[in-house]
C-alpha cells in the first residue's frame, strides 16, 4: 500500500484502492468443495484436539517434565495457532459463493502464516539440537538443557520467524493495490497477492524467495548437521544403544521429512498447488500428535489416565 494511495480518516489509515480481497482459489475445486469442506473440517477438529492433548498433558504430568516434553508442546502451539490462521477462512468460503477477508485482515493473515510456518521449522530445528545433546552428550544433557537455555531456544526460533518474515510481508503491505482484488489461492498467499500489486514486482518476488530459501536452506542444514553428528556417535554404540538411539530421533525424523518433502510441492501447476498447500497447511500439525504419541512410551502412559477421566481426549490417544 503506497503512501499515495492512504488516507487519513477517523484517526486511521485508509486505502483509497483495495479495502478488501476476495478468496477464490477454492472455487476452482467445483462441486468437490463439500468433500474437501468435511475433510479440513475433520482434520482441523484432529489437529485442535490432539495438540491440545499433548499440551495439557506435557504440562500436567511430573514425568514429562523434561526439555524434550518442553519443546513438544511448544511445537504443538505453534500447529494449532499455524492451522488456524488459514483453515477457518478456508471453511467459511466452501460454505459461501464469495469469499471475502478485510485489507488488513489479508495482511495479518499473510504475515502469521509464513511466520509460524518458520517458526515451525525453527522448532524442528531445536529439537533436532535437543536430540543431539542427549544423545551424544547423555551425561551433560541436563546440565546443557537447563530452563534458561531452553528459553532462550525458543525466543530464538521465534525470532528467526519474524526476521525471515517481517522484510517480504513489509514491501508487500506498502504497496499499491488499485484492482483486481480477486486472490487466486485458498488464503492471502503472499505470490497471489504480489500479482494484484500496480506496477512492478520483481524485486519482492526476490526476496520473499530470498527469505524463503535463507530459512528452509539454514534450518535444512542444521538439522542436517545434528544428525550427521548423531549418526557418526551412534555408529560407536552397541547393539541395544543404537536401536535406543533410533527409536529416539524416529518420532522426530519422521516429522521432518514431512515437512520438507510436502514444502517441495508448492510450486507445481495453479489448480493442483492449491489443493497441495491446502494439505501441506494442516498435514505436518495433522500428524504430529499421532507420530510423536505412537513413537513414546512415556507419552502414552502419561496420556492414559486422561483418556480415562474425559472421552473427549481419548477419541486423540494413541
Amino acid at each position: 500500500l503506497g503512501l499515495d494511495s492512504v488516507s487519513f480518516v477517523n484517526g486511521t489509515w485508509e486505502p483509497d484502492g483495495v479495502t478488501f480481497f476476495i478468496i477464490e482459489g477454492l472455487a476452482s475445486l467445483g462441486e468437490k468443495k463439500i468433500i474437501f469442506f468435511v475433510i479440513l473440517l475433520l482434520g482441523y477438529i484432529t489437529i485442535l484436539g490432539g495438540n491440545s492433548m499433548i499440551i495439557f498433558v506435557a504440562l500436567t504430568d511430573p514425568k514429562l517434565n523434561s526439555p524434550m516434553y518442553f519443546f513438544l508442546y511448544n511445537l504443538s502451539f505453534v500447529d494449532i495457532v499455524y492451522t488456524t490462521t488459514t483453515i477457518p477462512q478456508m471453511l467459511a468460503g466452501f460454505l459461501t459463493d464469495m469469499n471475502t477477508i478485510s485489507y488488513p485482515g489479508c495482511f495479518f493473515q499473510m504475515y502469521f502464516f509464513v511466520q509460524l510456518a518458520v517458526t515451525g521449522r525453527s522448532m524442528l530445528t531445536v529439537m533436532a539440537y535437543d536430540r543431539y545433546v542427549a544423545i551424544c552428550n547423555p551425561l551433560r544433557y541436563t546440565a546443557i538443557m537447563t530452563r534458561p537455555v531452553r528459553l532462550l531456544l525458543i525466543t530464538g526460533a521465534w525470532s528467526f520467524g519474524t526476521c525471515c518474515t517481517l522484510p517480504a510481508i513489509s514491501m508487500s503491505l506498502l504497496r499499491s493495490y488499485c484492482g483486481p482484488n480477486v486472490v487466486k489461492h485458498g488464503w492471502c498467499d503472499p505470490s497471489s497477492v504480489r500479482r494484484l500489486v500496480c506496477g512492478d514486482t520483481s524485486v519482492d518476488g526476490v526476496v520473499s524467495f530470498s527469505s524463503a530459501l535463507f530459512a528452509l536452506l539454514t534450518t535444512g542444514v542444521l538439522i542436517l548437521t545434528s544428525y550427521v553428528l548423531i549418526g557418526v556417535s551412534i555408529l560407536k554404540m552397541g547393539v541395544a544403544q543404537r536401536l535406543k538411539a533410533f527409536g529416539t530421533c524416529a518420532a522426530h525424523l519422521t516429522v521432518v521429512f514431512i515437512s520438507y518433502s510436502s514444502a517441495s510441492f508448492v510450486y507445481i501447476s495453479y489448480r493442483v498447488r492449491i489443493i497441495v498447500s491446502v494439505l501441506y497447511a494442516a498435514l505436518t500439525p495433522f500428524l504430529n500428535p499421532m507420530i510423536y504419541s505412537l513413537r513414546n512410551k512415556e507419552k502414552k502412559q502419561a496420556g492414559m489416565p486422561c483418556c480415562k477421566s474425559s472421552s473427549k481426549l481419548a477419541i486423540f490417544s494413541m
